[in-house]
């Protein structure tokens, strides 16, 4: 999977990476070759007491250094450069699967998960792919000449690798099958933690207004507590490991001047070969502690690069299609042809034999219970999820046979849930259309009875909005989100208990000024509060997914029993009828 990404996402890059495998190339073969040139100074050189082939000799070294310095100056550069620049790719990548998916595959991941795999998981690739760039690759280069070398200055000597090299071969096979498991298990705890802080961070006035601060404070802990056990097993294995290899490396190094200098001794050795064979004694450990090293590495960033796979992988379960149709004329119109929904593996469907048409000009409500299917019929409208069965057509033209830009650009869509973005009040308006001259929003604004609160504010359209608007009440978060979709002009909105904050006279005059701005287009609104769409054109009442009645309010008082329970509920007889 690792291999996978790493391929796909690296192509553009591919002549960089040429780039930094010459650059490996050339610093490991100079490394090489420096302990030869510091045998021959030492041989031929300080032991003959030749000044001439000092300095000759020593320039060369001099030279050869400068050589690795200045190409471990131009690697690590092409190796950030490049790795930084696949981090952004991938990251654009998760980013823009993530923007195709419809609610059911949001609701598969989770947000915590895909915030972890965006940028933990994005990391954990592009940390391994820069250490690979400047050590990985260069190890086994370092790794495999410095055995040859070892073999050419003295065969004797090298039977000593025949015994360091094994040991910490399986030494690091078996501290990676105790590794491996651990690094999925710690990103699916990262996963978790980060669930448990934004329920805490978006909930902080529940928690405290059910006074379950010291809960909530033990609940993070837990997870917390549960993540650190599992980082602390990586991390003690991880102190066992580099010790013990450090151990192999100091004995062997020990062991080469025990036995070269018996040699040298003996005569059978110079002394400036046995300087150069422990040289490329430590070569071949410190290649074989960088591949450990990166095995450490390798398994959490596998792990990272399977999460990651997943969301790239994951189709939408809401596809664009590929020949586009557009309707003959644009008017608004919306109809609902024997629609089924239900989600995957349901014994029952959500919504079932939905028909109805709004037309444009006319206010269609939809009323019902909780859980009653309200949210998820308007959801099918501009894509969010498709049904299973039967049409949703746009003027005339089924939705799925239309591109999703096409249709999201005729709605304008007031979400449940007010959100807004951070920047100013005017950027969020014109999220709507971002050519709108500042005396159109504020016409919206007006509109949507939010002139008061803004005109109020010292910045006024320039006022800084928080994240998720945070630092206004839930009426004018309302407010600035109606008068977003009417800056918007399009023929169709749909406004899903967008009204729920507002008082009654705000709302009254937000929906009669509504009315005359949107004269020519189709409005659908869902609202718990009666009040709100007694004077609807048509009404729709859903009861448990089905339509029971539609109608006027004055026609389903009469002729629908559950449209009559849930007015009585709210209205008293008089002001019912």
């Amino acid at each position: 999977m690792l291999t996978a990404v790493l391929k796909t996402y690296l192509r553009p890059y591919r002549r960089n990476v040429v780039i930094v495998l010459v650059l490996l190339l050339i610093q490991s073969i100079t490394n090489l070759y420096l302990p030869t040139l510091n045998a021959d100074l030492i041989n031929n050189g300080v032991a003959k007491g030749d000044i001439n082939y000092i300095w000759k000799i020593g320039a060369i070294m001099l030279a050869a250094s400068a050589l690795i310095m200045g190409a471990s100056v131009l690697l690590a550069f092409l190796s950030s450069r490049v790795s930084m620049a696949f981090g952004r790719d991938l990251r654009g990548a998760v980013f823009s699967a993530v923007e195709g998916f419809s609610a059911r595959e949001l609701n598969q991941f989770g947000a915590p998960s895909l915030i972890t795999r965006n940028t933990n998981d994005v990391q954990q690739v592009q940390m391994v792919l820069f250490m690979g760039l400047t050590m990985m690759l260069g190890a086994p280069i370092t790794g495999i000449g410095a055995v040859i070398m070892a073999l050419r200055t003295n065969v004797k000597l090298s039977g000593l690798l025949l015994i360091a090299v094994p040991i910490m071969g399986v030494l690091i096979w078996t501290l990676l099958r105790r590794i491996v498991p651990l690094f999925r298990v710690m990103q699916q705890k990262i996963d978790r933690i980060n669930l448990v802080l934004r329920e805490q961070i978006s909930g902080v006035r529940v928690i405290r207004a059910f006074v379950k601060t010291r809960f909530e404070e033990a609940r993070f802990a837990e997870t917390s507590e549960d993540l650190m056990q599992t980082t602390l097993g990586v991390t003690r294995t991880f102190a066992v490991m580099f010790p013990v290899l450090m151990l192999i490396l100091n004995l062997s190094s020990v062991a080469v001047i025990w036995f070269g200098g018996k040699l040298v001794d003996s005569g059978q050795m110079p002394i400036g070969n046995l300087t150069a064979f422990l040289a490329y004694i430590m070569q071949i450990l410190g290649s074989v502690m960088m591949a450990v090293m990166m095995s450490l590495m390798i398994p959490r960033a596998a792990a990272s690069a399977e999460r990651i796979k997943e969301v790239l992988d994951t189709p939408s379960s809401v596809v664009d299609t590929s020949t586009p149709k557009s309707p003959a004329t644009k008017t608004g119109l919306l109809e609902f042809r024997d629609v089924e929904f239900r989600y995957p593996g349901a014994e029952h469907p959500v919504l079932s034999d939905i028909s109805f048409t709004a037309q444009p000009g006319k206010v269609t409500a939809i009323v019902g219970s909780t859980g009653s299917g309200k949210s998820t019929l308007l959801n099918l409208v501009p894509r969010f999820i498709d049904v299973t069965s039967g049409e949703v057509l746009l003027d005339g033209l089924n939705v799925q046979e239309q591109s999703l830009e096409g249709i999201w650009s005729d709605i304008g869509l007031v979400p449940q849930r007010s959100f807004l973005f951070g920047g100013t009040i005017a950027e969020n308006l014109r999220y709507g259309d971002p050519q709108a001259t500042d005396d159109q929003l504020w016409a919206a604004l007006t509109i949507a009875q939010a002139t008061d609160f803004v005109s109020e504010l010292p910045e006024k359209l320039e006022a800084r909005v928080a994240q998720g608007g945070t630092n206004f009440s839930g009426g004018q978060r309302q407010r600035l989100s109606i008068a977003r979709a009417i800056v918007k002009n399009p023929r169709l909105y749909i406004l899903d208990d967008s009204f729920s904050a507002l008082d009654y006279t705000t709302d009254s005059n937000l929906r009669a000024a509504l009315a005359e701005a949107s004269s020519n287009a189709t409005v659908i609104i869902v609202a718990q509060r009666v009040s709100t769409i007694l004077g609807a054109d048509q009404i729709i009442v859903l009861d448990a997914g089905k339509i029971v009645g539609i109608g006027r309010h004055h026609e389903l008082m009469t002729s629908c029993q559950t449209y009559k329970e849930i007015v009585l509920s709210q209205l008293s007889p008089e002001e019912a009828a």
